[in-house]
């Protein structure tokens, strides 16, 4: 029989796979539809003077949307824009718990960012008559904004427990 560890080990690399080729399916049909939408929108305004109104606007909302999905799908990579300094000058030791600092602190400002984008799409919800385009809610267009933070905060997250068990040297796991 299998073991509760070996089980949840192997549902939890499932469920991140499963994840993984969400972000990327949707990442991939949001740039699907932009080509469209505004190959559709030059189209229109070449062959009969005029386009949809709502479809620039939404152009630049969707991304928006690109670039933050982007950046969850960077830091999963850890291809994000880091800033490094001290890791050819620092002995391997005390860089290990660099890196755990600098995991945590990322951690912490995209909690506070997640957070402060929940406040702002609940008070944008709450007002009647937000703009609206295509018949979307301005706030229903902005919640990827908390989507993305709270994303970005578990993926450094991660990455810190992961350089913790590194840094205490319990486990062969890389960061």
């Amino acid at each position: 029989m299998m073991g509760l560890g070996t089980w949840l080990s192997g549902s939890f690399q499932l469920i991140s796979r499963l994840l993984e080729r969400l972000e990327e399916a949707v990442l991939l049909l949001l740039l699907a539809a932009m080509i469209v939408l505004a190959c559709a929108q030059i189209v229109l305004r070449d062959v009969w003077g005029g386009g949809l109104s709502w479809a620039d606007p939404l152009l630049r909302v969707m991304v928006l949307w690109a670039g933050l999905l982007g950046a969850v799908v960077a830091t999963k990579m850890d291809k994000h824009i880091s800033i490094d300094l001290t890791s050819h000058l620092l002995p391997k030791s005390i860089f290990c718990w660099l890196r755990v600092v600098r995991h945590v602190f990322a951690t912490g400002v995209c909690v506070i960012l997640a957070w402060q984008a929940v406040v702002f799409v609940r008070q944008e919800a709450l007002q009647s008559g937000g703009q609206e385009i295509a018949g979307i809610a301005s706030w229903q267009l902005n919640l990827i904004f908390p989507i993305a933070f709270a994303a970005i905060a578990l993926r450094f997250l991660i990455r810190g427990v992961r350089s913790v068990i590194v840094a205490f040297g319990k486990g062969a796991v890389s960061s």
